[in-house]
């Protein structure tokens, strides 16, 4: 299990599942069937306007957002999908806040459901700063398979690391062996 730092904290059993499905080469396979496609939010200024439709309709009363990118470092710094920061700063007399939020720029290129489940968890923190039991159910609220979700993203990191990516740049879907129905993937 030493190849599962995604995994850490569930079960043996879910774990040997994907262990299995990695062993055979079925990984891949298994997250195309669910995921066949990636979403088209390439910008910072898409993922700001996705982010801000998802906000409207649950947190309406929530704190505004200032900005909303997606971010190269965050995986590696922070071990993170996505980081929500609150910065005060004092302007003149006055105290100004803001909330940014960043999101791995690996999900540039995921599929949609994974990039709406980190945007609907880091808009969470947004009303519950910490992970707690009323943290989870406003991410349920607003995502009801949030927490598939998070194990399926998992699971996704998990093939990016130990297999390479599943699609396309331009995302077309490959299969198993890291191929695209048409051309070969670049490596």
């Amino acid at each position: 299990m030493n190849g599962l730092k995604y995994l850490a904290g569930y079960s043996e059993k879910l774990t040997g599942q994907v262990e299995l499905l990695l062993a055979e080469n079925r990984l891949a396979g298994f997250l195309l069937g669910k995921y066949p496609t990636t979403h088209e939010i390439r910008t910072d200024r898409a993922l700001y306007e996705f982010t801000l439709e998802i906000k409207t309709e649950f947190l309406r009363n929530a704190q505004p957002l200032s900005r909303v990118t997606y971010d190269g470092k965050i995986n590696v710094i922070n071990n993170a999908l996505g980081l929500h920061t609150f910065i005060s700063r004092v302007q003149g007399g006055r105290l100004k806040a803001k909330n940014e939020i960043r999101i791995a720029a690996v999900f540039r290129q995921a599929p949609l459901q994974f990039l709406r489940m980190i945007v609907v968890h880091e808009l969470a923190h947004l009303k519950e700063r910490e992970h707690n039991k009323a943290f989870y159910r406003l991410c349920e609220y607003m995502e009801p398979a949030y927490h598939q979700l998070e194990f399926d993203a998992r699971i996704y990191l998990t093939q990016l690391e130990l297999a390479g990516p599943l699609y396309r740049e331009n995302s077309e879907m490959t299969d198993e062996d890291g191929k695209s129905p048409t051309d070969p993937v670049p490596a």
